[in-house]
């Protein structure tokens, strides 16, 4: 809630109505200077009282003081002196002994001044208490000076680049991430060199008894998957949507959410992107979006220049380094963050207005346990071709029916990369994300999941665009793929511990879902050759199988495919998304392009198991519309920079 609903007189359902709180030490002082009025400044407190937010956020939050005069106020408050950015840029470090992402976290750093005595500078927002006790004694008395946060973090960023690029690039365990495997590259290209040419010999000799054992495990996973749909289905089914607890009294103040935004190369939709944060319902004050660039990406850097940020929100630019990844990047922007709890959002993502205050409740309402929220992913594209309307019935499927029937069967789930919320003590607790693995959000499904956490399904969505291009999609669906394969085999690393740390339930969960969904997208082929006794032509299978097994086998593979279709219609019967029932047999048509994307995954497991293939956004009509409809020059009240229109 913000000062202009309290002055409308909307203080929220349920909300007592509370005395004029007083006017704290800085709002006393911006007072004094003319930069606010009495009545602004009760109603800013007023505003403390149900936000965890310091009063200069809220002030800045609702434009009614910018930072020099919020800076001012706290130099005076403070008695403590007001430094230039880039008078801070040039000043003498100290070295403190510091982990230096504790200096990020608190948005403070300890220089010398022209004098050559030690200052610690801060913004003048939060308490450095803290901090003080951690430092060397001859600097925790170190006088006060003020700057702005975002120059401090600058400053810290700049004097430990190396150790913050390369902790970014490490943060997870060894033991629960693939980042050794590049050592061992020319090992298991070897190995695997000899097994393909072992395999190709026996092939060559024994082609039947081959293609049988293929056979048998493409069946056995066959029918592991469908028992796994069949029970997440019903279990969906049958169970009913969570209902929130009820409280009483006055609600607990709403807690500070820091968004990361990971962007690489993504000029053409960075302005719509802004115009969607800013539609929120969140609080402004609890809001702090990161958008997080990669220091080579000068187009995108130069489009974000162009645009007036809110003060919510601004970018943090990683140092270039190896893996250029996503999670690596998350990982240097993790420290940057003021929130407690971290969401995840793509670029082209547009989630519903009020996710983030679900989310804030709901976090407040569940055991400590539940660790991570996954929202619902959407397409808003989804009659673009039948490539999206198909990618668009798969995402309901997933979304809608298999994970949460896989949570409430008591499963560790794999996560999406987006509209994911986690408690971030938890997080860092954890080492934040494999930089390493293209498919992180997967593997912290399970990491969390290894160390007692579970994830929840909350019923908010997020759209996005359907890949609609088939190479585009191809790519996209390989890096997952090529991820799915690395998080399965970093968990199987020591089975008897990941048995231990999840239970048989999980751990049995865990390998029907990996198994049965990698084998089956590998060996498609071998399970369409089904289809020749269907239609009473010759089989492989027929010299060592009587043809009533092979008619058999060829029925389960029939019963199973019809068994997917009716899952995927029935994700789909909602008013959103019946048009796509129709053009559910597709799906029949849509899978093999999941095998390409395999053997492609699996080549590049082999060769480059790091390489990160972006999916380029803003291909589909659809996006295009939504740009020019969201990111008009007004950008829904965000300015542009003079100069910067054409960007």
């Amino acid at each position: 809630m913000g000062i202009s609903e309290l002055r409308q007189g909307g203080l929220g359902a349920g909300t007592r109505r509370t005395p004029p709180a007083p006017v704290d030490p800085l709002g006393r002082e911006l007072i004094r200077a003319g930069k606010i009025s009495r009545s602004d400044a009760a109603l800013a407190t007023l505003v403390q009282r149900q936000c965890d937010s310091s009063l200069d956020r809220i002030l800045r939050a609702e434009g009614l003081a910018d930072e020099e005069d919020l800076l001012a106020a706290h130099a005076r408050r403070l008695k403590a002196r007001r430094i230039e950015p880039d008078t801070l840029a040039a000043a003498p470090p100290i070295e403190t002994g510091l982990d230096p992402r504790l200096l990020l976290r608190h948005g403070a750093v300890v220089i010398r001044d022209e004098m050559g005595a030690p200052r610690l500078v801060a913004n003048g927002a939060d308490s450095l208490l803290t901090l003080r006790r951690a430092l060397p004694v001859d600097l925790s008395l170190a006088k006060l000076a003020v700057a702005p946060r975002d120059a401090v973090q600058a400053r810290v960023a700049e004097d430990h680049r190396e150790t913050l690029r390369d902790m970014a690039s490490a943060r997870v365990p060894e033991v629960e991430s693939c980042r050794t495997w590049s050592a061992s590259m020319r090992r298991r290209l070897g190995l695997t060199l000899a097994a393909m040419s072992g395999i190709a010999v026996l092939c060559a000799l024994y082609p039947v008894a081959v293609f049988g054992v293929l056979a048998a495990w493409a069946v056995l996973t066959l029918g592991v998957a469908a028992a796994l749909k069949i029970m997440a289905a019903v279990a969906h089914m049958m169970g009913h949507d969570d209902v929130e607890p009820e409280t009483t009294g006055q609600a607990a103040p709403l807690p500070r959410v820091s968004i990361l935004v990971p962007l690489f190369r993504e000029t053409e939709i960075a302005h719509a992107l802004i115009a969607r944060l800013a539609r929120l319902t969140y609080p402004k004050c609890l809001l702090d979006v990161i958008l997080v660039l990669e220091e080579e990406d000068h187009l995108t850097q130069a489009t974000l220049a162009g645009i007036d940020l809110p003060p919510w929100v601004r970018a943090v630019v990683v140092p270039d380094g190896q893996p250029r990844t996503k999670p690596r990047a998350m990982n240097y922007a993790l420290d940057f963050c003021q929130g407690d709890i971290i969401g995840i959002f793509d670029a082209e993502d547009a989630p519903d207005p009020d996710q983030i205050t679900k989310i804030a409740r709901r976090f407040q309402q569940v055991p400590r346990e539940v660790a991570c929220l996954q929202g619902i992913l959407d397409y808003y594209n989804p009659r673009q071709n039948w490539l999206a309307r198909c990618f668009t019935i798969e995402y309901a499927t997933w979304f809608r029916t298999m994970l949460p029937g896989m949570a409430r069967l008591g499963l560790a789930i794999p996560l999406g990369g987006t509209t994911l919320y986690f408690r971030r003590d938890v997080l860092e607790s954890l080492g934040g994300w494999d930089a390493h693995n293209v498919t992180e959000d997967a593997d912290l499904g399970f990491r969390l999941a290894r160390h007692g956490y579970r994830t929840e399904m909350i019923g908010t969505v997020t759209e996005e665009e359907a890949n609609c291009r088939a190479w585009p999609w191809i790519k996209q669906r390989s890096r997952w793929l090529k991820g799915y394969m690395t998080t399965y085999l970093v968990h199987m690393r020591h089975p008897g511990r990941l048995w231990a740390q999840m239970g048989a339930r999980k751990f049995w969960g865990f390998q029907a879902h990996f198994v049965s969904a990698l084998s089956q997208v590998l060996l498609a082929p071998v399970l369409w050759s089904f289809w020749l006794v269907m239609i009473g032509l010759p089989h492989p299978l027929d010299p060592v199988l009587p043809r009533s097994a092979l008619l058999g086998l060829g029925s389960l593979f029939l019963t199973v495919e019809v068994l997917n279709l009716a899952i995927h219609a029935a994700s789909v019967t909602r008013p959103k998304h019946r048009h796509l029932v129709p053009w559910v047999p597709m799906m029949h048509f849509y899978a093999p392009l999941a095998a390409i994307a395999a053997y492609k995954a699996l080549f590049e497991l082999l060769v480059k198991p790091f390489f990160w293939d972006k999916t380029a956004h803003g291909l589909s009509v659809a996006a295009r519309g939504r740009q020019r409809s969201e990111g008009g020059p007004d950008l829904a009240g965000i300015k542009l920079q003079p100069g910067h229109e054409g960007l």
